[in-house]
């Protein structure tokens, strides 16, 4: 099956893969202005967004949804774009398919192991029963329990939609997300390598890529630059998207 995505803009390809939970509708004011030197593709990734539900979910199974994409639009060599989970897909997708890939931008994760931590996040989510409840105020006021950052309960909620007349629902696939929970973290595979141009995007406040993470990161993709994007989380795209936006068009556009 085919992934959901919005296509806008002309020129060169950049495919842009969100977050565990996100969509491709996150990106969509960054992608506005990406458009003015490339062909966005904002993809949502299986069991997210507008794109298919599975019992299934790996990043092997996320590889092969991206080339299905890239191939059955003809896209040739992509320019790719992953945040978080993300990230992990196009890492993976990058060693599988070099010869589909000119430029990697990878957007704070690192090729390791990260153990399961949204644990909270699924069990918040879980307890939202749609059965009993109709106003988006209802599920919010369910996951404060669970959730006290502000940004991270509206970055759900964004998920919530009417299915139907009266009845609420999540666009992703919540049962098989946390069925597969520890997939999320999984390591690249060792001794896979990109030689082609990588960039890492760091947040400076976050802890997902640390010092300790940088010769893994060589090792895995000996062409490949750190950058800091400061005053950031791991939203860092969020929460500076001026940096964010000039560190990734000029490393795009160099030559």
């Amino acid at each position: 099956m085919l992934l959901h995505s919005k296509i806008l803009g002309k020129g060169e390809p950049l495919l842009i893969l969100h977050g565990y939970f996100g969509m491709g509708d996150n990106w969509k004011s960054l992608a506005n202005k990406f458009t003015e030197h490339f062909e966005v593709h904002l993809i949502d990734q299986r069991n997210h967004g507008r794109s298919f539900h599975s019992d299934d979910f790996n990043y092997e199974l996320l590889v092969d949804d991206l080339k299905e994409y890239i191939d059955h639009y003809k896209l040739g060599k992509v320019n790719l774009l992953g945040h978080s989970m993300g990230g992990k897909t196009v890492m993976l997708f990058a060693v599988s398919y070099p010869d589909k890939v000119k430029k990697l931008v990878v957007v704070d994760i690192a090729p390791k192991y990260y153990p399961p931590h949204h644990q909270f996040i699924l069990d918040a989510l879980n307890a939202v029963d749609f059965d009993k409840i109709s106003s988006r105020r209802e599920v919010e006021s369910i996951l404060k329990n669970y959730i006290n950052e502000e940004g991270i309960r509206q970055f759900l909620l964004k998920n919530v939609y009417w299915k139907e007349k009266g009845k609420l629902a999540y666009r992703f696939n919540l049962d098989s997300l946390t069925e597969n929970n520890q997939e999320v973290g999984e390591a690249l595979p060792p001794f896979t390598t990109f030689e082609g141009e990588t960039l890492f995007l760091k947040g400076e406040n976050s802890g997902y890529i640390t010092d300790e993470d940088f010769p893994l990161i060589e090792a895995h993709f000996p062409n490949s630059k750190i950058v800091v994007i400061k005053n950031s989380g791991h939203w860092l795209h969020a929460e500076n998207p001026t940096q964010f936006y000039e560190e990734v068009l000029n490393f795009l556009l160099d030559e």
